[in-house]
């Protein structure tokens, strides 16, 4: 049993039922009752809570400037990256194959656990509760958010940059598909048949894989 104590400091929270955070944490190949259903409700309970607040903070943002700032600050990337902060990556709990792979370093895993650990205290207290933690644990990219300032996606960057220098458009190949149906993982291909380049990018969906890719491309061909 996981102690209801161990994520505390990291997540300002302590859980009422320690069976709800050891769920929260506990990976599909470990146990029957693991964290997907936690991690459905999460993604939606932080959706609702960052658009709230965007919505408060910028009466004036029309409805696709909102829609992009929510969307950087909930994408995959920013909550991997948070969670490796947090160190959460050490008290997911594995089956034994997935652990030998290295999944707990896995960015989409780390990403789904964060959203699974914010379902489970929207359960264990209320909204207003779990509202508090979302936006203290967020609240550097919200900080940083502006409509003004809002930048593209990877995709977007790099077609932009290659339609100005008159070079062909990037082709995106799923080069491998793993996991069960209802959650698969998806390694893309980017390639740039002019320059006879390619980059790889993954993520928890085609859409994530390709984004990563493109950025990988993007960095590769403005720095070269």
């Amino acid at each position: 049993m996981l102690h209801t104590n161990a994520l505390k400091k990291e997540l300002g929270y302590t859980f009422k039922d320690a069976r709800l955070l050891e769920q929260a944490v506990t990976h599909r190949s470990a146990a029957k009752q693991h964290y997907e259903r936690l991690e459905f409700l999460g993604d939606s309970v932080l959706g609702m809570v960052i658009s709230r607040e965007l919505y408060n903070r910028f009466p004036d943002a029309t409805e696709g400037e909102l829609t992009r700032l929510r969307s950087q600050i909930v994408k995959g990337e920013t909550l991997a990256k948070l969670s490796k902060t947090l160190g959460l990556g050490e008290y997911i709990i594995f089956g034994p194959g997935e652990l030998k792979s290295g999944s707990h370093r896995r960015a989409s895993i780390l990403a789904d656990v964060l959203e699974s650990i914010i379902g489970a205290i929207y359960i264990d207290a209320d909204i207003q509760t779990v509202e508090a933690v979302i936006l203290r644990l967020l609240a550097e990219p919200i900080a940083a958010s502006n409509p003004q300032e809002i930048i593209k996606d990877p995709k977007t960057r790099l077609q932009e940059y290659l339609q100005s220098r008159g070079i062909d458009l990037p082709e995106y190949q799923v080069v491998e598909t793993s996991g069960p149906a209802h959650k698969q993982y998806f390694k893309v291909r980017c390639l740039i048949d002019g320059l006879k380049i390619e980059a790889q990018g993954e993520g928890g969906s085609r859409k994530s894989a390709e984004q990563d890719a493109a950025e990988k491309m993007y960095q590769r061909v403005t720095h070269e």
